[in-house]
């Protein structure tokens, strides 16, 4: 007998928010939001002392003590002045309509009295790799799609058809929980295009169970925008057209939307409306660094042959910027590796601050660790690395909420 295919979508809840509780736990069921760059220790001690002058604060136990801060301490979002944005909110903050990617001073409007925490990401991708080695250690067959949620394979691991999946999925909610103190919504369903949109349906910390049967009435009552795929561009030019509804573009004629969206776009459209998705959970992990190399036909010297090992270093340079690009990461350690005409091979790499693609930038750091190797010896091969990888949509996120120089917004 052939198992039904179970695939689930794991969403952690308000993950950065929910991270930054863990560590304050008096803001929990206030509105707060998460954005802005941290202020220093000194700075966040004389708030403390010029509020609790007799609490005896000290930036050598500061952090030990961030749970006994009172909540009068925190910045508020009425504060805030500058063009940063916000990377995620609490459901008390949400339900003002205050949510990501929303300018900090629109939400300021919403939600003043909102608290202001400054984000942490290092944080975020220690608990993030937390909790997808929970996740491994019961259903070993998971796709990462972020910091913050994943899709995993159930149909195969003990529990995975036990109530359409509903048993597996409280063993894992449990699991996370126990093992982080976080909570997640999971969405289960015939594919990964049915288990997005489900694990949507009760955040949060909750499940939510879909099957084929379950199209007409759990589905296409939906608006169109809930399919993951369908932008707001896309939304408008099927509103234009009367349909609102995910119902209503399955009851759309199939060739009229490829005329109309383009034959694949159209196409898929019509198959996404009717709950059909055949892309398997792809458990290829996230790489560690991303590298180029190449052994050259004959040995080289740094000096008599300083034009071709230029241009191949460049070229390596340009390779790798572009493989990070293609990938969607940027990194922040960058490396250099050459072996030499006796085969001994040397690595060097420098780290920084700030995460780039940028192929001069990758060649400039990668010159600086050039100059830290002996080039008075003949080299067989040369390599170009760039590890301290974050996919770049992140990345990105983190820098919206930069504020301009010189503005004071929250803690740390």
């Amino acid at each position: 007998m052939s198992l039904t295919r179970r695939i689930a979508h794991l969403d952690m809840d308000a993950f950065y928010a929910s991270c930054e509780l863990m560590r304050y736990p008096q803001l929990r069921g206030l509105p707060v939001v998460i954005g802005g760059r941290r202020q220093h220790d000194d700075d966040w001690l004389a708030r403390l002392q010029a509020l609790q002058p007799d609490a005896d604060w000290h930036a050598d136990t500061l952090h030990e003590r961030l749970h006994q801060i009172p909540v009068a301490a925190f910045a508020r979002l009425s504060s805030y002045a500058g063009r940063g944005v916000i990377t995620t909110s609490t459901y008390e903050a949400r339900q003002f309509g205050v949510g990501s990617a929303m300018g900090l001073m629109k939400a300021a409007k919403l939600c003043p009295d909102a608290i202001l925490l400054p984000g942490d990401f290092e944080r975020y991708r220690m608990f993030s790799r937390r909790f997808k080695a929970v996740i491994t250690e019961i259903a070993p067959v998971m796709e990462d799609r972020g910091i913050d949620e994943v899709y995993i394979d159930f149909t195969e691991v003990p529990g995975g058809q036990r109530e359409g999946g509903r048993v597996l999925a409280r063993l894992i909610q449990k699991s996370i929980l126990e093992a982080t103190g976080l909570t997640c919504s999971i969405g289960v369903a015939p594919n990964k295009l049915l288990a997005k949109m489900a694990s949507e349906f009760h955040k949060p910390n909750g499940i939510s169970i879909v099957h084929e049967h379950d199209l007409q009435t759990q589905i296409w009552p939906l608006p169109c925008r809930k399919i993951n795929g369908i932008g707001p561009k896309a939304d408008q030019k099927l509103q234009a057209r009367g349909i609102t509804t995910i119902g209503q573009l399955a009851a759309s004629d199939r060739f009229d939307l490829m005329e109309t969206f383009g034959r694949a776009y159209g196409a898929w459209l019509f198959e996404a409306a009717w709950g059909r998705d055949d892309r398997a959970v792809e458990t290829d992990s996230e790489p560690v660094s991303i590298s180029r190399e190449t052994t050259f036909e004959r040995d080289l010297h740094a000096v008599q042959d300083k034009a071709t090992l230029s241009e191949v270093f460049t070229r390596l340079c340009n390779q790798v910027a572009e493989d990070l690009r293609r990938k969607g990461y940027v990194g922040r350690t960058v490396g250099i590796k050459l072996r030499y005409d006796n085969f001994q091979s040397v690595t060097r790499d420098v780290s920084v601050d700030e995460y780039t693609a940028d192929p001069k930038r990758v060649r400039a750091l990668a010159g600086q660790c050039l100059k830290r190797v002996d080039l008075e010896r003949r080299i067989r091969l040369l390599g170009v690395r760039v590890g301290s990888l974050l996919r770049a949509s992140d990345w990105q996120a983190l820098q919206a909420r930069e504020p301009e120089p010189g503005q004071n917004e929250s803690l740390f």
